[in-house]
């Protein structure tokens, strides 16, 4: 049985006791990543200060899982409001810039306690 490895960055630390991801074998799982300015340790102001930082999070913690935003197979968006999907846009486009190469993206309403979104997502890195 594969042994489970629990992924930490300093720059997105949970304030419960749980790792930012998780990575059995060559899978990743994510858990939630939101726009946490690590300046501050709270939540940034705004949809683009919020997207900036959660889609560089998202580039930290696979990053620190051995892999890269090509392994991200699907990634989940939790949003206050959906209609604010074109500010989103242009951070997907900058971490999956080929669209013959991007993951898949489902984005859902959320109450998220003050943020105005929140991610997470699944990679499959090489053997």
């Amino acid at each position: 049985m594969a042994r489970r490895t629990s992924i930490y960055v300093d720059s997105f630390a949970h304030k419960n006791p749980v790792p930012a991801a998780c990575r059995i074998g060559n899978m990743v799982y994510s858990g939630g990543i939101h726009g946490l300015d690590p300046a501050t340790g709270k939540t940034a102001e705004g949809m683009e200060r919020q997207c900036e930082l959660m889609f560089g999070h998202v580039r930290t913690i696979i990053a620190a899982a051995g892999g890269t935003p090509d392994n991200i197979i699907k990634m989940t968006l939790w949003m206050k409001d959906r209609s604010q999907r074109e500010l989103v846009n242009p951070h997907w486009e900058a971490l999956f810039p080929d669209p013959a190469n991007r993951p898949t993206r489902h984005a859902l309403k959320s109450d998220l306690d003050g943020m105005l979104i929140q991610c997470d997502f699944i990679a499959v890195l090489g053997s």
